[in-house]
């Protein structure tokens, strides 16, 4: 009997659905009880589909996700009652190879309530910790199985400024360490600063930076995240209640930062409610993108050789609430976590304009809040 081509096809398209080389992405699902998980999915590189992998469970609101830089452990964000009265935690994973499969280690206290983000130090010897609601920050030691030791460090931020709503008092966002593995900088939404220390990774240790102890944004600004372009020399910050993006000149012997631009990350002629959550840059360091929630869109910028940006084009986010942002290392896919849409979409990155192409439907994921990329 002759066995239709066409059924080889089909089995063989099955078995290279989930090839084993393929990268993993964990995406953390920021709910409580069962529904509250990591994600872990192959990604395809040819074709930028996500293929579910694993799932764990034992965790509540996993907000944000850093990885180690040997990719052998993960840290998220562990909170009983996320934003309540109590510290959150700091929760260690190891990654059981390219499984997707995570083996809890240990917990920390954060030293704060709403944690909301992570980064884990060049050595993979500290990470460091923004708690929202009690506006400080906080860095962990990690010990040589991956676990986690009681914070060693904790700076409380103080001050306030214009937005009566948003900013009675201090609410650190992020901490993001330099490249060069020195510095430590904190968005703080609360008090519209950079808060700026050096970074001492072989004790876990913060210390107000002498040369500059932070720089300032326009009031009202509310910063939330911030990322390093990757020649090491600049800072660009995305401002939640402005909607705007701030570029520093970035000094990496001192720390010090020089304010340079600020660009709009909204249409001229938008009128609603919106606030921005995350920016990411290419690895070639030419574009750089940010998210609008309200808006429901991802702001696209060329990155000059001054590093000024110039709008490229603002598109759709392809779901609502547009929170967090991955570019391949290779730098040709973008992935958008629309956590109130409950989805995660995937576009294709046009290397020469910066412009975006969705690959397929968003990925269905309830509330993702953050995505990681495995080395």
């Amino acid at each position: 009997m002759k066995i239709p081509f066409l059924f080889f096809l089909c089995i063989a398209t099955m078995l290279t659905s989930i090839r084993a080389d393929d990268p993993v992405v964990f995406i953390s699902a920021f709910k409580s009880g069962v529904e509250g998980a990591i994600h872990a999915y192959r990604f395809d590189l040819e074709n930028g589909r996500l293929k579910p992998l694993h799932r764990t469970t034992d965790i509540e609101s996993p907000f944000f996700l850093s990885i180690a830089p040997d990719g052998k452990f993960l840290y998220a964000i562990d909170a009983d009652q996320f934003g309540g009265d109590d510290n959150e935690f700091v929760a260690a994973y190891g990654v059981d190879g390219r499984s997707g499969k995570l083996n809890r280690l240990n917990r920390k206290s954060a030293r704060g309530t709403a944690s909301c983000y992570l980064d884990v130090d060049a050595t993979g010897k500290t990470i460091v910790v923004a708690n929202y609601s009690t506006g400080s920050v906080a860095a962990l030691p990690v010990q040589d199985d991956g676990s986690l030791g009681p914070a060693t460090a904790f700076v409380q931020h103080s001050g306030s400024s214009v937005d009566p709503g948003r900013q009675t008092g201090p609410y650190a966002h992020s901490i993001v360490i330099s490249p060069d593995n020195r510095f430590a900088l904190a968005a703080d939404l609360g008090i519209d600063k950079i808060l700026i220390y050096r970074l001492d990774s072989t004790t876990a240790k913060l210390t107000q930076n002498d040369a500059q102890p932070f720089a300032t944004l326009s009031p009202g600004s509310g910063p939330r995240h911030l990322t390093f372009h990757p020649n090491g020399k600049r800072v660009y910050v995305i401002n939640e209640l402005l909607n705007t993006v701030t570029f520093f000149d970035y000094a990496n012997e001192t720390g010090v930062l020089t304010r340079r631009q600020d660009i709009a990350t909204l249409p001229a002629d938008f009128s609603g409610i919106s606030h921005t959550a995350d920016l990411k840059i290419t690895p070639d360091g030419k574009f750089l993108y940010g998210t609008n929630r309200g808006h429901d869109s991802i702001v696209i910028y060329h990155i000059a050789d001054d590093g000024r940006l110039s709008l490229v084009s603002i598109e759709p986010s392809l779901g609502k609430g547009p929170q967090n942002l991955l570019i391949t290392p290779d730098g040709r896919w973008l992935l958008c976590a629309n956590m109130p849409g409950n989805n995660v979409a995937v576009f294709a990155i046009d290397t020469h304009t910066g412009g975006l192409t969705a690959s397929g439907d968003p990925a269905q994921i309830p509330m993702p809040s953050c995505i990681r990329w495995l080395k």
